[in-house]
């Protein structure tokens, strides 16, 4: 009986713990959500500009992140790299054979962090 009851409790372990294996990682950004939500908002507004509009966003977030007069808050900050995020995404659209190189653009604005943006500022 005894080796019975170890026997289960061992199976239905396994069987948790595979289960927790085959789950997607759940992002470890607490700013993920925010992030998200901002992707969400600016998607489609992002993908209908023209380079000249990407041009004048991008040129403008880069101004204001070397001010050393401001201080973006963290909505501000993430606005700006989740729309260039969403430009990246939609190159990738336009450019079939630019897609896996827009994708990997698009992550590394998307996980760009607020708190090292701080920390450059405070250099």
């Amino acid at each position: 009986m005894k080796k019975v009851f170890h026997v289960v409790v061992l199976s239905l372990s396994l069987l948790v713990s595979s289960e927790g294996f085959g789950q997607e990682s759940v992002s470890k950004d607490v700013d993920f959500p925010l992030k998200e939500s901002l992707y969400k908002k600016y998607k489609k507004q992002i993908q209908a500009y023209d380079k000249k509009e990407f041009e004048a966003l991008f040129f403008e977030f880069f101004q204001k992140q070397n001010d050393k007069c401001l201080l973006l808050n963290k909505e501000e900050y993430y606005t700006y790299t989740i729309k260039i995020a969403a430009y990246s995404e939609r190159l990738g659209l336009l450019y079939k054979d630019q897609k896996e190189e827009s994708q990997r653009t698009k992550q590394e604005w998307f996980d760009k962090k607020y708190s090292d943006y701080l920390v450059f500022k405070k250099q």
